[in-house]
């Protein structure tokens, strides 16, 4: 049998599962065993795995995975242990030639017809697999279940041959003909999936992205009509729909559309669960995954599941993603210890948001919230009435002398909402109001108080009381940088804020959470990771002093365009999943004081981002008056993350003032690839900035433009 063409994809260098819901299927003890899932046929590294292990579907086969010992993640006490699927035997292989470095380029002897297994490597992927191999070597442990990965990319031939292409270059021959066949050969026999990122969660669900090819071979349409892509998916009555209902299969509230989960109700603790991404139906977004819908098959595979291994599988939009690696990080529910009669139940695990929501504190709902059904219809909040913590859009005139320098650079913080995370300390429970509280900077909540009298031209950086041109500044306690002029609703970092700026405060009333912690900083500690692996891969790593930073920052996306593409999803994830806890309504016939699909989600929590938003904005103002008040050098704009500074040269470095030995201004801004540092957004001209400024009004954010000086669409909102 001729084997096909070698695959180009390259496997990335970590791992990591993801962890994804479904209706009537818990978190907790009784779902976190993963699927039936199969040990799949045995796979092995380097040059000596150079003919193609042959595979076959009989319980008679005998030859167990080389990574059949290595430790699995633990399950839950009731779990039963799930069947050994059908193991390799041996067929009899043909010679096969080899190159310099002893691999061979061409595989024969690939046995059954049913169950062929190709390994197709590049070199770059022999490299990465060689790597692998050291690290296995090493002790790295290998769940056997999961030996293919936590997805695979179907494809078929003009013959209708399906193949999956899988993390690492490997290839996998799909025997199924229809698509509950193919949900079948994924739980039983394809050794997909991941490991649980928590002790007390659920491994994750094998995710299949079907190609154009793969959707014509089971029966899909290869693109939706646009009365499907209004509804979001394919109608009930369609024929592949009726396949999966007569197979005892089932779909979610959504149906079989671009992202769509087909699953039968848990038994005996073992969850059957397979996740689809469709991308010719748009489930990849092209503002976020760029052109990764038009990818060969196998570079898909590459760049999904680098994804997928650095931060979660992903099971729906980057927003949706990054609210379920929040469970999945911390499980809603756990094990409890084992009672008189020996058995265990599920109880709350400590530290998560639980199984129920919680109501939020009235200035919390947003607009159309039923706590707010009792308003009139036209009634318009003020700050006293709501909590309005975002991120800033602040721009002002340049100075004469700023006008007398030549450019305007932009510098712009690595994962700014991602930073103000880390640490955050959120309300796990419901909101206690209090009258007249004293303020406790330790204690998440929202507090009426009047800022109105903190006085930017005195404040106190660091430890000392330090003279400075309000005018200049935006204020901390507004979106827009006015100051206050009376008593408004803030989130607990930026009353903290006030204080630390050295005036008193005195809330008039707050909702707090008496009951809180962390529970953002291991989503956090897994972003950064991914973000940081991520950004080595396109050559930027954190040792660079700031020149060669900038240098190599410099072209970076154009090095790798698929890790650019997983980079731009990271950033992504963590700025939508940060906005994902407060959705708000989407079409459906919603009307104002009606509850919304979001609202049934223990996730959705407005105090939590109100919390983040407010940590990155005051951490941005920190900083600005660090700098002010070590160079007297001001910013002209602010949009969210990025500040615009008038500069003598075209570069961060005639921003921000750099020592010979490395150091800048502490507690201001510092260039590096670390989350919270911060790097060249873009530069222009000043005769520019003050061109579109006369041109579409002081208004302009030149924060927004900065990048490419392109003035595309005047808009309020990033």
């Amino acid at each position: 049998m001729t084997a096909r063409p070698p695959a180009t994809a390259r496997p990335s260098a970590s791992t990591g599962p993801a962890v994804t819901d479904g209706p009537a299927m818990s978190a907790g003890p009784a779902a976190i065993s993963g699927p039936a899932a199969s040990t799949g046929p045995a796979v092995t590294d380097g040059p000596a795995a150079s003919t193609g292990p042959a595979v076959t579907d009989g319980p008679a086969a005998s030859a167990a995975p080389a990574a059949s010992t290595a430790p699995t993640a633990p399950t839950a006490p009731t779990a039963p242990t799930a069947p050994t699927a059908p193991t390799a035997t041996a067929e009899p292989a043909a010679s096969v030639p080899t190159d310099s470095a002893g691999v061979g380029s061409t595989f024969a002897g690939l046995g059954s017809a049913d169950h062929r297994v190709v390994d197709r490597r590049s070199q770059a992927g022999l490299r990465a697999r060689a790597q692998h191999a050291a690290r296995t070597k090493a002790g790295a442990a290998v769940d056997p279940r999961f030996a293919h990965g936590p997805l695979a990319v179907v494809d078929a031939d003009q013959d209708g041959r399906a193949v999956a292409y899988c993390v690492g270059g490997l290839v996998l021959d799909v025997p199924a003909t229809s698509l509950p066949a193919l949900v079948h050969w994924t739980l039983t026999e394809a050794a997909l999936g991941a490991p649980r990122l928590n002790p007390h969660g659920r491994d994750a669900d094998p995710l299949l992205v079907l190609t154009p090819a793969a959707c014509e071979r089971y029966g899909l349409p290869t693109r939706l009509s646009q009365e499907e892509r209004l509804a979001g998916r394919i109608p009930d009555d369609h024929t592949a729909v009726r396949q999966l209902q007569r197979a005892d299969w089932q779909l979610t509230r959504r149906g079989l559309g671009p992202w769509a989960r087909i699953y039968r109700p848990a038994q005996g603790g073992r969850r059957q669960c397979v996740q689809l991404c469709v991308p010719s139906w748009d489930a990849l977004d092209a503002r976020v995954w760029h052109g990764a819908a038009d990818l060969p098959p196998a570079e898909l595979a590459r760049l999904l599941g680098t994804y997928a291994q650095r931060v979660t599988t992903p099971c729906g939009s980057t927003a949706v993603t990054g609210l379920e690696l929040m469970t999945a990080l911390h499980p809603p529910t756990r094990a409890s210890e084992p009672g008189a009669d020996g058995r265990r139940h599920s109880e709350h695990n400590p530290g998560s948001l639980g199984t129920q929501p919680v109501d939020c504190a009235p200035c919390e709902a947003p607009d159309g919230h039923p706590l707010l059904a009792d308003l009139p219809r036209f009634h318009q909040r003020g700050p006293a009435e709501m909590l309005l913590e975002e991120a800033y859009d602040w721009a002002r005139p340049l100075t004469d002398a700023e006008c007398l320098r030549p450019y305007v650079v932009g510098i712009d913080v690595n994962l700014a909402f991602g930073a103000a995370a880390n640490g955050a300390v959120v309300g796990l429970g419901a909101p206690v109001h209090v009258r007249k509280p004293a303020f406790d900077p330790k204690l998440p909540g929202s507090w009426l108080v009047d800022l109105s009298h903190v006085d930017l031209s005195r404040v106190r950086v660091g430890k000392e009381w330090t003279r400075l041109e309000a005018e200049l500044l935006p204020s901390p306690f507004t979106p827009k940088g006015e100051r206050p002029d009376g008593p408004a609703w803030y989130a607990t970092p930026t009353v903290a804020y006030a204080v630390e700026l050295g005036y008193d405060v005195t809330p008039l009333e707050a909702w707090v959470r008496p009951d809180n912690g962390r529970y953002l900083d291991a989503w956090y500690k897994r972003l950064r990771d991914a973000y940081v692996t991520t950004m080595a891969d396109l050559g930027v790593t954190g040792d660079l002093p700031p020149e060669e930073f900038l240098a190599a920052m410099d072209g970076c996306k154009q090095r790798d365009e698929q890790m650019a593409i997983v980079l731009a999803a990271i950033k992504a994830t963590v700025k939508g999943g940060i906005g994902k806890l407060r959705e708000r309504p989407r079409g459906g016939g919603w009307k104002p004081g009606r509850p919304w699909p979001a609202l049934a989600r223990p996730t959705w929590r407005p105090d939590i981002r109100a919390t983040v938003i407010s940590r990155a904005r005051t951490n941005m103002h920190r900083k600005i008056l660090a700098l002010a008040a070590a160079t007297d050098r001001y910013p002209v704009a602010i949009l969210s993350d990025c500040a615009v500074y008038a500069a003598d040269g075209r570069t961060p470095l005639h921003v921000l003032p750099y020592t010979e030995d490395g150091r800048t201004v502490p507690g201001s801004f510092r260039l590096g690839v670390s989350p919270g540092m911060v790097k060249h957004e873009g530069t222009q001209t000043t005769l520019w900035a003050e061109g579109v400024r006369e041109e579409h009004g002081d208004d302009l954010n030149l924060a927004r433009y900065i990048k490419d000086g392109r003035v595309t669409a005047v808009d309020g909102g990033e």
